[in-house]
């Protein structure tokens, strides 16, 4: 019988704003390194989370794993609404 390995999920602090050209930027404070850019605000974030998990193995493989907090079962999210 193999034990099966659950991924773990670390939880990563993402900026994003709008540049003039209209496209959107992620970065991140917590993972120096993290860039992404986006026609959109979810192709951003969706970017930059393979760019984080990129950068996270790549330090991993140099045994400088970054120190990020893990996801736990509650999670904080921004929701943007027009009013």
């Amino acid at each position: 019988m193999t034990a099966t390995i659950k991924p773990m999920e670390l939880a990563i602090c993402v900026q994003v704003e709008e540049l003039p050209e209209g496209v959107f930027l992620a970065t991140s404070d917590e993972l120096p390194g993290l860039v992404a850019q986006g026609r959109t605000v979810a192709e951003a974030l969706e970017i930059a989370r393979d760019v984080a998990r990129k950068l996270i193995d790549a330090r991993r493989e140099h045994n400088e794993a970054p120190d990020l907090p893990t996801a736990t079962a509650q999670r904080n999210y921004t929701i943007v609404v027009a009013a």
